[in-house]
């Protein structure tokens, strides 16, 4: 018997036992559902978050406030500086002069309750400061409207740019938006654009966001302290670093900062957040693969004692096939194939509903994106067969070892 005659052999056993085999191949799908659909679920979130990074792309910096802790070791306290100014931040962006464009921003409170007419919304809403760089550097779009201007930028024209979210709690079903006045701390703007719907990335929903001119934030934060930052997209990635020594140098002059001393600020490529995003998203395939291992390994027990069983009750077969002349090498082949047969088609299943699953939690939790992730696809596939081959080796094994004679003689 060869190779293909086993296969269609197994594919027999298979259809002959069909409960049987169909409750261990649902048990080998669960447990290659669980470990595609987790790490496709991953996958897909990394997918949109990296996507939603890439227009900030590896061309890229941050510029921002050092976080002072304040904190004492061996008597002797850690320097402290000044937030970024704003006055600061303008001469910057009027002095830098490398190819490139400047987003600046500042949030000026993340618990803002914003009125439209009769409605308002739950103190929750971000209200943030920012320029006509902005929605380009972060990657946002406009559903409805139009972006600032830079007039409206110089000059702080009360007008505002309002998340889908928020225009969805504003103005309901109503498509007028644009055009429209609404209040924040009795403070009115004209709504001169939406953004399209892009969901949550960390503590960064821009869809619950009311975007403002950043000298209008700035004076309206009356005594408050404001956190600038600077997001700059160099033109030609190869030029970085170049960028960012000439972005720390003009800084440094602007803040005073004495030679030999670190940066009174912090300055970053903005790839370190894709960086940290793949930590962490290490972290979650990790647990994903342990999840999926658990309910494998349980998936092999139970197959290894259905084959054992099959060994059992297919005794006089095997007598029969040894008296015909099929050697125990075809006898373990047989089995095993068997075993292999069941774990593969439970793994078509679970690779199909791992990929619906985990694509499904993925949308469900606000990032839009399809992945088939064929590495977890040829992945799932492999450990399949391997399960097969482990849980149907002893039970193979088992069979080539019976006594053809005696084989015959059992009821």
């Amino acid at each position: 018997m060869n190779l293909v005659e086993n296969v269609k052999e197994g594919l027999r056993s298979v259809k002959a036992n069909l409960l049987r085999s169909v409750l261990t191949a649902i048990i080998v799908a669960i447990g290659i559902m669980s470990l595609v659909g987790i790490l496709t679920a991953i996958d897909g979130l990394e997918f949109s978050v990296s996507e939603s990074l890439s227009s900030l792309g590896a061309n890229t910096f941050d510029v921002y406030s050092k976080f002072n802790r304040g904190n004492s070791q061996g008597g002797v306290k850690e320097k402290t500086y000044e937030p970024l100014q704003y006055s600061e931040v303008l001469r910057f962006v009027n002095q830098y002069d490398f190819p490139a464009i400047i987003c600046l921003s500042a949030r000026l409170t993340g618990l803002a309750e914003v009125k439209y007419k009769s409605v308002k919304t739950n103190p929750n809403v971000n209200v943030v400061g920012v320029n006509e760089e902005y929605l380009a550097i972060k990657g946002l779009s406009i559903d409805d409207g139009r972006n600032f201007s830079r007039f409206e930028i110089q000059y702080g024209t009360r007008v505002a740019i309002i998340g889908s979210e928020l225009a969805k709690t504003l103005y309901g079903n109503n498509k007028e938006r644009v055009n429209t006045t609404i209040s924040f701390k009795g403070n009115q703007f004209k709504v001169i654009g939406v953004m399209k719907e892009k969901g949550s990335i960390s503590e960064n929903n821009f869809d619950n966001m009311m975007l403002i001119p950043v000298m209008v934030a700035n004076q309206l934060a009356s005594g408050q302290q404001l956190y600038y930052r600077m997001a700059i997209g160099v033109t030609d990635p190869n030029q970085i670093d170049v960028a960012m020594g000439e972005a720390t140098g003009l800084l440094r002059k602007i803040r005073h900062d004495q030679v030999g001393n670190e940066n009174s600020f912090e300055i970053e490529k903005s790839e370190s957040l894709a960086q940290e995003l793949e930590s962490i998203t290490s972290g979650l395939r990790i647990g994903g693969f342990g999840v999926g291992f658990i309910t494998l390994l349980g998936a092999s027990i139970a197959l290894m004692n259905i084959m054992l069983v099959s060994v059992t009750e297919r005794t006089r077969e095997v007598g029969v096939r040894k008296a015909l002349g099929a050697t125990p090498l075809r006898i373990r082949q047989q089995f095993v194939i068997e075993a292999i047969v069941v774990c593969v088609l439970g793994g078509i299943a679970g690779v199909i509903f791992g990929i619906l699953i985990g694509n499904g939690i993925s949308n469900l939790i606000g990032f839009d994106s399809f992945v088939v992730p064929w590495l977890w696809i040829f992945t799932g596939f492999m450990i399949c067969i391997f399960v097969g081959l482990i849980s149907g080796y002893y039970p193979a094994y088992k069979a080539s070892k019976l006594d053809p004679i005696e084989s015959l003689r059992f009821e």
